[in-house]
């Protein structure tokens, strides 16, 4: 039978969350009911309830998260009651074109719940990303869940969403490797992961760039070999600072992790000739970008944009887990703080604020 429970929605653009009852409808087939135990604050959810997204309206917030099955459907088959699994978005069909030439990590078709959580009234709601993981129960397709092994799951949840992003835009797309040069735009929580990415993979230097001193700190302990405060500089001289540390050339990977035509634009300039640029921060619909055609030919490389890190979750998660537990990848440090359900738009404010990497309701 259906369950009842809390869970926190965006009712209308602009306005505050709610944490208000949802329905969860038994699971149909080849989908699965997910008891979650925790669920990190994303920026992405802010866009939600800003609008920012779509005005599919109410949103139930929520899917950077992990959690235990609880209920599965007819025909699924990857997990089962009681595992513990890491929520995705990227459920892959294994027949559009680029899951069929080898590609499923740019799957144009993924999967997702077919049935709907609504309110208590019958209002359906849509699930941000197809997962809707701040409440307390979830409906997703099995394919959205990555059986892991067991570990904290505030910090494993990451993986989910930011940590991913941002590991995978240095590894998957940027393609870094042991003695690459790696400059990093933007210490939020995806740039930051990067940086931890990049410092995984072998890179050497790791310069991390911002205009917040704290963001930068952090930077360094997750892996910056070099950092550079750039509230008191211009594009060229943001260009500058990271020539000054390659040896004039420019990094070998830069990582857009802002998403402004300005820092891509830094980005852009400030790799070394053939180089690359991967673009992992999300642009806003209004934004254009103008750089000299000559420039784009004349200095080769590759230009990359970066979805979810270019991640397969059953390959990137277990490993990504594997190496948390062996100590040798520190996703603790992206937990800021543990919250409750009620703290949710007091998340947001801090979030906004540039107070925390990541604020993560636990349940």
């Amino acid at each position: 039978m259906p369950h009842t429970v809390r869970g926190v929605i965006a009712r209308a653009k602009g306005q505050p969350t709610e944490v208000v009852n949802i329905v969860v409808p038994d699971p149909g087939p080849g989908e699965v009911i997910v008891d979650v135990a925790s669920c990190g604050i994303c920026h992405t959810d802010f866009h939600y309830r800003e609008g920012g997204i779509s005005d599919d309206f109410p949103f139930l917030l929520g899917h950077e998260s992990a959690g235990y099955v609880s209920a599965v459907g007819a025909g699924v088959s990857n997990v089962k009651e009681g595992d513990f699994v890491i929520l995705n978005w990227r459920a892959i069909c294994g027949d559009c074109r680029a899951c069929k030439r080898g590609e499923p990590w740019y799957c144009f078709a993924t999967h997702n719940a077919a049935q709907k959580m609504t309110l208590e009234d019958g209002t359906e709601l849509s699930a941000a990303l197809g997962i809707g993981s701040l409440a307390e129960k979830t409906l997703v397709h099995s394919g959205q869940c990555t059986k892991v092994d067991e570990a904290d799951p505030a910090v494993v949840g990451l993986l989910g969403c930011g940590v991913m992003a941002g590991i995978g835009a240095a590894i998957n797309t940027g393609g870094v490797t042991r003695g690459k040069s790696v400059a990093v735009i933007g210490c939020g929580g995806v740039g930051t992961a990067s940086v931890a990415g990049s410092r995984l993979a072998g890179a050497s230097p790791i310069i991390a760039i911002d205009r917040d001193p704290r963001k930068l700190e952090t930077a360094k302990e997750l892996g910056a070999t070099h950092t550079i405060d750039s509230s008191g500089l211009d594009e060229d001289g943001v260009v500058k600072a990271v020539q000054d540390l390659t040896g004039g050339f420019g990094a070998d990977v830069v990582i857009d992790a802002v998403g402004r035509p300005e820092t891509w634009r830094q980005a852009f300039y400030a790799r070394d000739l053939a180089g690359t640029v991967v673009l992992v921060g999300v642009p806003t619909p209004e934004m254009e970008l103008s750089v000299p055609l000559l420039d784009v030919f004349g200095r080769g490389g590759a230009l990359k944009s970066s979805w979810y890190g270019d991640c397969l979750p059953d390959r990137d998660f277990p490993m990504l887990t594997d190496l948390y537990a062996q100590g040798r990848l520190p996703l603790e440090k992206f937990v800021s703080e543990r919250i409750g359900l009620d703290d949710v738009e007091e998340a947001f404010d801090k979030m906004g604020r540039g107070e925390v990497l990541r604020s993560v309701v636990v349940f």
